[in-house]
């Protein structure tokens, strides 16, 4: 017994005084390396972390905060991309118009596979959201707008508001860094929310949740929704960004790559995807060019976090004494 609480005591480190302090200076830090960033590196490749990055971010908001792990979250990454690149390139509309409607039907497809798949729990759940997304991918394989194999290709930026040219690529960094700050400041305010707070207690006891009165699918449904549309979001940028919507986007593989981020970062904290996807994107981005196939190297780095790290790189990293001293947790 005296054992068992010397090990408690020893896990628990009171949080520095200044703690608050210095996880807001670290924050600043970040946010004016990600300001001075594209001074250094390829903005295409900084876009492009930022999206995957907000991708991660969404879709940890089902599986760490609700504890649901979904197989097709690339139907709504993918089929945001379509509708804003369909509708910016055929229709005409301004990007931040095709992105809220990517944002809007990734919405009401994240409603209808919700509806349909969280009538099941486990590996039934995540089966059947597969099996969606497959259903999903051949429809796009086959729809006129979306051009089959050849995807939409030359999908114009156009210009923010009617203002502000995203054809230069700084203000086209600058407004994907805005889109991707504003979409962890969603997720932020939605993990601290009453809401977030039972979703975290159907994550730890669904059947308590349930004694206490609350309706749990609905709460399932609405963390399913919202993870669809912040994902959605992240496809709507991505469709700007590289200029095309293709196949590629709503494949199982993209489903699979955007799990792999969040368990490498640590799933169940904000910081967490940003990192794992990170370190996905520049493996891929380095490593394109070299003998050495990209999937084999991040399977090896994957196998070695989860041998290694076992809640993740930011997991572990929160997990240790530095971390707890900082007061950092899940939410941070």
């Amino acid at each position: 017994m005296a054992a068992k609480s010397e090990t408690v005591a020893s896990d628990h480190v009171a949080a520095h005084p200044r703690a608050g302090q210095v996880r807001l200076l670290l924050v600043a830090i970040a946010l004016a390396g990600l300001l001075v960033a594209p001074m250094f590196l390829y903005p295409i490749f900084l876009m492009k972390l930022l999206a995957f990055a907000l991708f991660a971010s969404a879709f940890n908001l089902l599986l760490g905060y609700t504890g649901l792990l979904s197989f097709g979250h690339a139907t709504f990454f993918g089929g945001a991309a379509y509708f804003t690149a369909h509708a910016v390139k055929v229709w005409g509309w301004s990007p931040e118009a095709g992105i809220l409607l990517g944002v809007a039907g990734a919405a009401v497809l994240g409603l209808v596979m919700g509806a349909i798949a969280i009538r099941r729990q486990g590996i039934y759940f995540a089966m059947i959201t597969l099996a969606l997304s497959q259903m999903f991918f051949f429809f796009c394989l086959q729809a006129p707008f979306t051009h089959g194999e050849d995807g939409i290709q030359s999908v114009p930026r156009g210009h923010l508001f009617g203002l502000i040219d995203l054809n230069r690529p700084m203000n086209m960094y600058y407004f994907v860094l805005a889109v991707f700050v504003i979409g962890l400041l969603i997720i932020r305010r939605f993990v601290n929310s009453p809401f977030g707070m039972i979703l975290k207690s159907i994550r730890e006891n669904e059947q308590r949740a349930i004694s206490l009165g609350y309706s749990v699918q609905r709460y399932k449904l609405g963390a399913f929704v919202m993870s669809a549309a912040l994902a959605g979001l992240a496809g709507g940028v991505k469709a700007l960004i590289f200029q095309f919507a293709t196949l590629t986007d709503v494949t199982w593989q993209m489903s699979g790559e955007v799990i792999l981020m969040t368990l490498l970062g640590g799933i169940g904290t904000l910081l967490g995807p940003i990192v794992g996807a990170g370190l996905v994107v520049t493996l891929q981005n380095y490593l394109a060019t070299s003998d050495v196939p990209v999937t084999i190297i991040t399977g090896v780095v994957f196998m070695v976090c989860v041998l290694l790290f076992r809640r993740g790189l930011v997991g572990e990293f929160f997990a240790t004494k530095i971390g707890k001293k900082l007061g950092f947790r899940a939410e941070s």
